[in-house]
């Protein structure tokens, strides 16, 4: 199967699970929010643990299906993927959300806040990518 078709059906995938989310609990699908919420232990715990718990699954079980989607897209050492996730997790807690809640569930709900704050992720990234590829001469 091509990577866009994939790409199709992941996106179709996660559209529709951010609706279920919020038809069943009332409430954003924000990745972050949702681990976040089960690490600190609210009291809606178990249902965020179950959520990541079934990405985790969903990953595992889709990865044995179609293993080319999930080769590794980087080469980084253990300390650069690290850092790269300590600083995303900085980065959420500082946008009061990531790219599922705002990009995804936000911006669906026509917020501005969530389209300032997915305007600020992407340019972050692709200036990120400019910097390291083309003025550090790395890889990406």
């Amino acid at each position: 199967m091509s990577d866009s078709v994939l790409a199709l059906i992941g996106g179709a995938l996660v559209g529709v699970s951010a609706s279920l989310y919020l038809l069943t609990h009332g409430k954003i699908a924000g990745v972050s929010g949702i681990y976040g919420g089960a690490l600190r232990g609210t009291p809606d715990r178990a249902v965020r643990v179950a959520f990541v718990a079934g990405l985790v699954l969903a990953g595992a079980v889709l990865g044995q299906i179609f293993p080319s989607a999930f080769e590794p897209a980087g080469t980084g050492s253990l300390a650069t993927v690290v850092a790269a996730g300590l600083l995303v997790g900085f980065g959420t807690q500082l946008g009061n959300g990531c790219t599922s809640g705002h990009g995804v569930c936000g911006i669906s709900r026509l917020s501005v806040r969530s389209l300032v704050a997915t305007a600020a992720f992407i340019t972050a990234g692709a200036t990120t990518v400019f910097v390291v590829r083309h003025l550090l001469g790395g890889s990406v």
